[in-house]
């Protein structure tokens, strides 16, 4: 047998920080321009760079946009300790202060928005949120945490169409600033017509918890500047 090469170790942890380098640099600029107005030129200058770097890891920029415009629920999801109904508001709890101070998350969403300009009708951003909320309700249903009218992928898919409308008409009025009101106040209308009576009355939802959740999966990774 071969013994094994020492520098293969070190080659791909540093090809994973050049990838996730990459990905951080394109997700501002795309965040900061749009898909039109996001240049390679600007993408390699933000990230440090080659061209070779790049097209190593992604064929184009319609690829890496894509890969950008498809990381959404990874900037949360890992972060949400809680399960079942209180996991799904909390997620968009965390969303809510996020999409204010998270450019991966922030350039997602635009992208999601703008994919016409780069040749692209695809819902996958959609499906992949509304397949998370399920998963949630599924788990909230198990738990007895759901009225029974409750049809879980009509919820689902109505969530997120809500908070993609919601966050669209936040960012017009306020850019986001009122974004965590607007979604406790989502959820104070929703909750009783879809959670059971004990589970109705454990839900936290709450700006102060919106603030807390985010604070504290923001706080290893965002400097103090960041936060909202």
């Amino acid at each position: 047998m071969a013994p094994a090469n020492p520098n293969h170790a070190p080659k791909q942890e540093r090809a994973i920080q050049t990838r996730e380098q990459l990905l951080k640099a394109a997700a501002e600029v795309f965040d900061e321009y749009g898909y039109a107005g996001a240049g390679i030129n600007k993408i390699l200058q933000r990230a440090g760079v080659t061209a070779g770097a790049l097209y190593f890891h992604f064929k184009d920029k319609k690829s890496l946009a894509m890969e950008v415009m498809n990381a959404q629920r990874g900037t949360i999801e890992p972060h949400v300790p809680t399960t079942g109904l209180q996991r799904l508001v909390d997620i968009t709890l965390i969303w809510s202060h996020s999409l204010q101070a998270d450019p991966m998350l922030r350039a997602g969403v635009r992208l999601t928005g703008e994919q016409a300009a780069f040749g692209l009708q695809d819902a996958t951003p959609y499906a992949v949120w509304t397949r998370s909320f399920e998963e949630c309700l599924e788990v909230a249903r198990a738990q007895g945490e759901l009225r029974e009218h409750v049809r879980i992928d009509e919820l689902a898919e109505f969530v997120v169409g809500a908070c993609t409308g919601m966050q669209e008409y936040a960012q017009v009025v306020s850019r986001r600033a009122d974004l965590p009101r607007r979604t406790v106040n989502m959820w104070r209308a929703l909750l009783p017509g879809v959670a059971a009576g004990p589970a109705f009355d454990g839900i936290e939802n709450s700006e102060e918890r919106a603030l807390s959740l985010w604070t504290s999966v923001s706080a290893p990774d965002q400097g103090e500047g960041t936060r909202p």
